[in-house]
């Protein structure tokens, strides 16, 4: 029994939950309410850092269960206060901190298609990802340290030089990728390659994300969003990834895909339409389908015609 449930009350969990559950709910609230986002949600946005910190940790956890907020201040953190909301953030995101952010690797940009009525209802789409990642077990390396070794073939240039007879007296020559260390400069003996990734120093990782579209969420055709480090990995440093960008294409409906009748229904739920006074100075049209591909049955002419009734003076041959 939870002497509070202020801070699971902030994160919009029950007392009971895991700690992924309680991951789960700061990624979805910090992203919703980070300042960069939301300017006026700065307040709230320290308070669900806050929760996070102490639900976040078993130590914390337990003693706010039992003695509430009070018992937190009166010792659960080390230095008597909370770390700051934006260090919080970007720990949990992957990012080491504000100054290191210029060293993740490449964004990964992935397009998701989406439906009208996903977007209205609500939606859970699977994102399949499989991408290089630096081979945990050596590092990045290869093999063993040491093992790596300039490559003799190409004296660790990547390229090698061939010289060929073409006829007599003539000669091309001709600059193709090393063989030997395709292109690497480099090569490890095979018997001190690394096992995990056969000396090529990545390994191919795939990974199911779920993406979240929130009922009633808006989203424009061609909007972005992002998950943060699950990006390109950053070379000798895998823990330090880029983002993964996903950006959403609408799927909008057929024509007529809706029954003429059933169309106020739809008009209610979209905002009111804008009232056009129509004058005299107007002219009505009618709006027609167009296809570019078919060619007009009317003849071309130029767009200016001369106001001169008769022919049309054109260049003469001069007779004598």
């Amino acid at each position: 029994m939870v002497k509070e449930t202020g801070y699971y009350d902030i994160l919009g969990v029950k007392p009971g939950v895991t700690s992924d559950e309680i991951k789960r709910a700061y990624r979805k609230l910090a992203l919703k309410y980070h300042p960069d986002k939301n300017p006026s949600e700065g307040e709230r946005f320290k308070l669900i850092s806050q929760a996070y910190e102490v639900l976040s940790d078993p130590k914390k956890r337990d003693l706010y269960d039992q003695g509430g907020e009070q018992a937190i201040k009166e010792g659960g953190l080390s230095g008597g206060g909370f770390s700051s909301p934006m260090d919080i953030f970007d720990m949990f995101f992957g990012g080491g901190g504000r100054m290191n952010r210029e060293r993740r690797g490449k964004n990964v940009v992935h397009q998701l298609s989406v439906s009208l009525e996903d977007l209205y209802n609500g939606t859970t789409r699977k994102l399949a990802l499989q991408k290089n990642v630096i081979c945990d077990k050596c590092k990045g390396y290869g093999g063993k340290k040491g093992a790596v070794e300039k490559c003799p073939t190409c004296k660790g240039r990547g390229m090698q030089v061939i010289v060929q007879q073409i006829g007599p007296g003539m000669v091309q020559q001709i600059q193709t990728v090393c063989p030997d260390c395709k292109g690497q400069g480099e090569r490890i003996n095979p018997r001190d390659r690394c096992t995990t990734c056969s000396g090529n120093k990545v390994v191919r990782e795939k990974k199911i994300l779920e993406i979240h579209i929130d009922k009633g969420e808006v989203v424009k055709h061609g909007d972005l969003k992002c998950v943060y480090n699950e990006g390109m990995p950053t070379y000798k440093n895998p823990l330090e990834k880029g983002s993964l960008i996903i950006q959403f294409l609408v799927v909008f409906p057929e024509k007529n895909w809706l029954p003429m009748e059933r169309l106020p229904l739809l008009e209610a739920l979209l905002p009111p339409r804008e009232d056009v006074t129509i004058t005299d100075e107007m002219d009505q049209v009618d709006l027609v389908e167009f296809d570019p591909r078919e060619r007009p049955h009317h003849r071309h002419t130029e767009a200016y015609e001369e106001d001169e009734e008769g022919p049309r003076a054109g260049v003469q041959c001069q007779t004598s």
